[in-house]
Parts: C-alpha cells; sequence; structure tokens
C-alpha cells in the first residue's frame, strides 16, 4: 500500500506510532541531564514543524532530543548551571546557519565532493549500528519483554495485511505493555498522580535564558557531529522516500530548518534537536514515507507534553518492550547504508574505497575519541571527518 493511499485515519495512527519510535530517546535525554522530559517533548514537536515550514512540507523527518548533547549539557551545567546551559544551545543554531549559508553558496558541488557515496555509505551504516548499544542496554532490562516485543512486531510485518501491517512498532509495543502489566513490571503510580492537563514546566514559567559567553563558545563544536549526521539522515531519507532531498528543498533548507529548531528549544529550555534516525527506521519497515504523517507523529508530541495522564503512561512503558521494537529499527538503517553503497556501485575492488570504508567503520563501531582541551568529537562525527578527509587525500585511480 502506498502513502498516498491512506485514510486520514490510517495516517493518525501511523504518525502516533512513529511518536512511539521516537519518545524513549526523545524524554530519555532531558532525563540523563537534568531537564523536564514534557518541555523535551513540546520543543521536539515544535521544532519538527519549524522544520517543515522551512523545507516547504517536503522532507519526511522528525526532529527528537540529541544524544550529542547528553555529556556536553552535564558538563556545562556543572561549570556555568543549567540555565547558562540551555541559553549556549543556541550556538549549535549558529553551526547549523554557517553550513546552511556554505551549501547554499557552493551549492551541490561541494556535498558531491565532500560526501560521495564511499563516505556517505558508510556514515549512514555507522548511524543505524551506533545506535545498536542503546537498543541492546533497553532490551537486556528484561530479555522476555524484549523479545516478545520483537517477534509480535516482525509477525505482524511478515503477515499481516492492511492497516494492521502499518503499525507494527505500536502492536509489539502493546503486546509488550500487556505482558509488562500481567507480569507486574509496571509501575502505574506515576500515572495515577499525575494531572490531566499541565503545561510543561519550563512553558509554564517561562523565562528569558541567561545568555553568557563560556557555554556559549564551549557549545559550538560539540554542532559539527550532528551537522554530519544531519547530512548523513537527509540522504537516508532520500533513500527511504526515493527522493533527492538534497536537491530538493536542498540541503541548506534542512539545515536551516534544525538550526531554527535548536534556537527555539533553547529558548525554552529544552535540549537540542537532531534529525532522527529511529523515525527513518519505522518508515522504511511501514513504506510511509509521506511528510504529512510526520507532522501528525509532530502534533501528538505536543498533545502529549499537555496531558499530564498520557505522558505518564508512555512514561511508564518499561525500556525493555522499547528496546525490543529498536532492535529491529536500528538494523534497519544500517541496511540503507548498505543499499545506498550497491546502488551506487562503490567499487570495493578499489583500494582507497576499501580503506575509507573499513577505517570508517571501525573507529565509529570502535567508539574513538579525538580529544583537543575541553574540546573532543567521537562516534559517528569522528568517523564521518575521517572518512571526509581520507576520501579527500586518497589519491584517485585511473578507473575512478
Amino acid at each position: 500500500m502506498s502513502t498516498q493511499e491512506l485514510t486520514p485515519t490510517r495516517k493518525t495512527i501511523v504518525g502516533v506510532q512513529f511518536l512511539f519510535v521516537a519518545f524513549g530517546s526523545t524524554v530519555l535525554v532531558p532525563l540523563l541531564v537534568g531537564l523536564d522530559p514534557a518541555t523535551a517533548l513540546f520543543t521536539a514537536g515544535i521544532g519538527t514543524f519549524i522544520f517543515h515550514l522551512v523545507t516547504k512540507g517536503m522532507v519526511p523527518i522528525f526532529l527528537g532530543s540529541s544524544f550529542a548533547f547528553i555529556a556536553p549539557i552535564i558538563s556545562a551545567s556543572q561549570q556555568w548551571g543549567m540555565p547558562g546551559t540551555i541559553a549556549a544551545i543556541s550556538g549549535v543554531a549558529l553551526v547549523y546557519f554557517l553550513m546552511s549559508a556554505l551549501i547554499k553558496w557552493q551549492g551541490r558541488k561541494l556535498l558531491d565532493h565532500l560526501f560521495p557515496p564511499v563516505v556517505i555509505g558508510p556514515v549512514i551504516i555507522l548511524i543505524g549500528l551506533s545506535l545498536s548499544p542503546a537498543a541492546v542496554n533497553m532490551a537486556k532490562e528484561n530479555w522476555l519483554l524484549a523479545f516478545i516485543s520483537l517477534i509480535t512486531a516482525i509477525i505482524v510485518l511478515v503477515f499481516a495485511k492492511g492497516l494492521v501491517k502499518l503499525v507494527p512498532v505500536v502492536i509489539g509495543i502493546i503486546v509488550g505493555y500487556i505482558v509488562a502489566l500481567c507480569m507486574g513490571f509496571v509501575d502505574l503510580s506515576a500515572v495515577a498522580t499525575a494531572p490531566w492537563f499541565a503545561l510543561p514546566p519550563m512553558i509554564a514559567h517561562f523565562q528569558l535564558p541567561q545568555f553568557a559567553w563560556e557555554p556559549f563558545v564551549f557549545m559550538i563544536p560539540v554542532a559539527i557531529a550532528p551537522v554530519i549526521e544531519h547530512i548523513g539522515d537527509v540522504y537516508v531519507v532520500g533513500a527511504v522516500a526515493d527522493k533527492d532531498f538534497v536537491k530538493d528543498p536542498g540541503l541548506h533548507r534542512t539545515m536551516l530548518g534544525d538550526g531554527l529548531a535548536c534556537l527555539f528549544a533553547s529558548f525554552v529550555g529544552g535540549p537540542p534537536v537532531t534529525t532522527y534516525s529511529e523515525v527513518t527506521g519505522a518508515m522504511q519497515i511501514t513504506r510511509v514515507t509521506h511528510p504529512q504523517v510526520i507532522r501528525i507523529a509532530a502534533a501528538t508530541a505536543v498533545v502529549f507534553s499537555v496531558i499530564g495522564k498520557l505522558s505518564a503512561i508512555l512514561q511508564s512503558i518499561p525500556s525493555a518492550v522499547l528496546g525490543g521494537i529498536m532492535l529491529l529499527l536500528f538494523g534497519s538503517i544500517a541496511s540503507v547504508g548498505v543499499q545506498n553503497l550497491i546502488q551506487h556501485k562503490v567499487d570495493l575492488d578499489q583500494t582507497r574505497n576499501i580503506i575509507i570504508v573499513s577505517v570508517t567503520l571501525t573507529m565509529g563501531i570502535g567508539g574513538a575519541i579525538l580529544t583537543f582541551g575541553t574540546f573532543s568529537i567521537s562516534g559517528i562525527g569522528l568517523s564521518a571527518v575521517v572518512g571526509v578527509l581520507l576520501n579527500l587525500l586518497l589519491p584517485q585511480t585511473k578507473a575512478e
């Protein structure tokens, strides 16, 4: 079934499912750094709407809390306090704005030169594989619940038809949640005490951020990694949707939209947002790539941020249930990277290509970290930088 054939009701159901996919990571980041989860849901929803406005509503991307900023936010808050740290997130937006201007100035030629398929393919693979430890860590809290959720989603995906086939994630989570309830692994005390309606605390008691130069400068280099991931994610989404979003509406627009969403988050006390590979994995599985479905997910995030009972129920879902689903989703993202290498006919008989792919994957999977004073870069960001440098420095063969 194509996306265009979906009725409004079915689009709504799939959109809510996509939020379920992004929910765990979106609220986990603020919980780890000491921010409010409801505010994170609110900024994710509004940030996604901002992104879609800037990109002419063409790109099916959901923006959620960025894991790249967990350690920097914790470190900065210890040095300058949380108000100054939140204000410093505007520095992340500045990096996105500068990259958007550079891409607008130099155009597609610069991207093709810096990020050919031999670089983008391994980066896409890493985007999926680098998330796999998070999925395993969530799943291992209770492997039984994780496998029940995973197997349910697989059965629905393989054997179901019609509407049911479009919501394997939701059905997997529901079945896992019911089993968890029966086994006594769900704590409903927070649901009982939660109000039906409540604005996120940072929104209800809005105050302007306390700007300071030190955390602002500290946060800017950290944005390099999510910017590079952003580029990889746009290519992933393009591959899943079979459209060239780098060309239309243009990577400069996606960068600008992400930057404006981060700027909004900094003003209302939310964590920086970034393109969410989890939702892309869900699109790959369901084959539903209409941007309207993503906007439904964004609207659902805003609604959940102000309905206390719903938010409390979602937060009561055991992480093992979500982890089981993530085992399926993250692997599907990595498979898109493999498809990218195959579709662009990257010749792995060429020595330079083998070197680029091998080093990029090894550094990313191995968790390499490069540190200069207070600045550090690791994971996908570092691997992507290394891949770009190797592509620029290694000599081309005659065949190429």
